[in-house]
């Protein structure tokens, strides 16, 4: 039988999809590695185990996780040697059946000392723990700030200490949080685990003290060891620190699990919930959907069959506003309201041509409508960005593409309910902003592996970067053939689109992870479950909108 020009598409599409998804996980196995295998069999000699594993030992077995910015400082600080998963590894999981945000330093990467990407990602990871209550562990094994970047860690607003800023405010928001030395803690770290609820401090191999052993010799000339400084035997039976004991490192996860298993019930935002069910077409046919040119277009219809419960949704204005796609729909058992791009080429309501990807008025217009009924209904927004920006032109302009987009902005912005971002190909310009991106507060934000997110495309910008570069080299003198021009084209665009992958995006914690699109239903359900333990504080109000 031959095979269909459809079939044929959906194929080469899978294929693509898959060589991606492969080479992301080649790059994660890499990263997991931390600072080597042989800095990992040295903790082990010590009787210490790798941040990876105490987070497996710490975690409920086979059950669900995210990790987050595990793609932090990837490609950065080459000259220092690197930085993999800046230093710290993040993972919202489950513990003794509840839910909880988990932050392990890193020992096997410099000593787990903190660049600026290991302060970035810890301020996240609190960040997500106050947007949603959630209980936070920290499992402590860090030198302190990596003095030779110092200026970019200390002393600013989001630096270093900042993240005991926030130990104070969880603290008087009643967000748990416990913090378990399980190696070094030095310096202002030190301030961290006394500033949680409770603390642990393994026997021999934790300590705890503002200035080491040498400091404190240089420093005031007493002569000391550093397990009589700071360590255990110290800080629970002299100075009255740390409140547990445990021998290893297996004991201490027991015993964190024992303190977590005790925590009272969170409380239920109210979101709706049924009975979970399967898309009606396989998780992995998902692959096949999108299309590796980023002009070609798709349904997106087809993309929300693959993720939601039993594939069905209702459409939210169908025949109106057609390069977004608004529905009603349910994933993992969820309620949910999802908005997102459509980079099919439809006719409007007019009878005009929309181009996919392109954000109009009538669009603009719809989308804020429906984010408002979902903040009225009270259920979570998914945002499924595809997106090239706002339609240009004296025609959008003069039908006022401005005003719709400021009241879609304004609607997103000011939404109470959570918002979770999932960014499946372009992210471009002012989309990015209307359709949730990073600076409107998703309380999750993820990419594909065939994600962009730029200011523009890498054509385009190279075209517009040449036009300057060309006028430069020419009142200078230069005389610029094509086969000059074609060299310049190329040494910009390929200097531009280093900078729109979505790995660049994440090694800077533009989003939280690079997830195989099989994995979306996952992230959406498991941010709902993190998002229902906090309740809006406050109604919904869009302040002035011009109609």
């Amino acid at each position: 039988m031959a095979i269909s020009k459809k079939e044929l598409e959906f194929n080469i599409n899978d294929d693509q999809m898959r060589l991606k998804i492969s080479s992301l996980e080649r790059e994660l196995a890499k990263i997991a590695e931390g600072g080597g295998k042989k800095r990992i069999e040295k903790l082990h000699e010590q009787g210490k185990l790798s941040a990876r594993e105490r987070i497996d030992l710490l975690l409920d077995p086979n059950t669900e996780r995210i990790e987050i910015g595990a793609f932090a400082g990837y490609g950065m600080y080459k000259e220092h040697g690197g930085c993999p998963a800046g230093g710290v590894v993040i993972v919202i999981g489950s513990v003794t059946g509840k839910q909880c945000i988990v932050v392990a330093n890193d020992a096997t990467v410099k000593a787990g000392a903190w660049f600026p990407i290991t302060g970035k990602k810890n301020l996240r990871a609190q960040e997500i723990a106050m947007e949603n209550r959630l209980p936070i562990i920290y499992l402590v094994d860090s030198a302190g700030v990596y003095l030779p970047l110092q200026d970019e860690i200390f002393p600013d607003k989001e630096h270093f200490g900042r993240i005991f800023r926030n130990n104070a405010v969880m603290s008087s928001m009643g967000i748990v949080q416990i913090a378990a030395v399980m190696g070094s803690c030095v310096a202002g770290g030190a301030y961290l685990p006394i500033m949680s609820d409770e603390s642990l401090i393994v026997n021999k191999t934790g300590t705890i003290f503002l200035a080491g052993s040498y400091l404190v010799k240089a420093a005031i000339g007493e002569s000391i060891d550093n397990e009589t400084l700071g360590g255990a035997t110290t800080h629970n039976e002299i100075s009255g620190v740390c409140d547990y004991k445990p021998d290893n490192d297996q004991e201490c996860l027991s015993m964190i699990r024992d303190l977590v298993d005790k925590i009272g019930k969170p409380q239920d935002a109210g979101f709706d919930r049924k009975a979970s069910s399967l898309p009606k077409v396989e998780l992995k046919s998902i692959y096949g959907i999108l299309p590796p040119e980023r002009t070609k277009p798709y349904n997106t219809k087809d993309l929300i069959r693959a993720v939601v419960d039993e594939s069905e949704f209702t459409e939210y204005k169908p025949d109106y506003g057609k390069s977004i796609v608004c529905a009603y729909a349910r994933v993992d058992g969820w309620s949910v309201g999802i908005v997102a791009n459509q980079r099919e080429i439809v006719k409007s309501g007019k009878g005009e041509m929309q181009f996919g990807g392109v954000i109009y008025s009538d669009s603009a217009d719809k989308a804020a409508r429906f984010i408002m009924n979902c903040n009225q209904k009270n259920i979570p927004l998914v945002f499924i960005q595809d997106v090239t920006g706002f339609m240009v032109g004296s025609k959008s302009e003069h039908g006022g593409i401005i005003k719709d987009g400021a009241k879609m902005v304004n609607a997103m912005a000011n939404s109470v309910v959570p918002k979770f971002t999932i960014v499946v190909g372009n992210s471009y310009g002012a989309g990015n902003y209307a359709m949730c991106g990073k600076a409107y507060d998703p309380r999750l934000i993820v990419a594909w592996p065939t994600a962009e997110i730029a200011v523009m495309s890498g054509a385009a910008a190279a075209k517009v970067l040449l036009q300057i570069e060309v006028a430069s080299l020419k009142t200078k003198g230069e005389e610029i053939t094509p086969e000059r021009e074609k060299e310049l084209y190329d040494q910009i665009k390929n200097r531009y689109d280093e900078q729109i992958s979505p790995y660049y995006a994440a090694s800077r914690l533009w989003v939280d992870a690079i997830i195989d699109p099989a994995d979306t239903r996952k992230i959406i359900s498991m941010g709902i479950e993190m998002a229902s333990h906090k309740v809006a504080e406050k109604p919904y109000n869009v302040g002035i909108i011009q109609t």
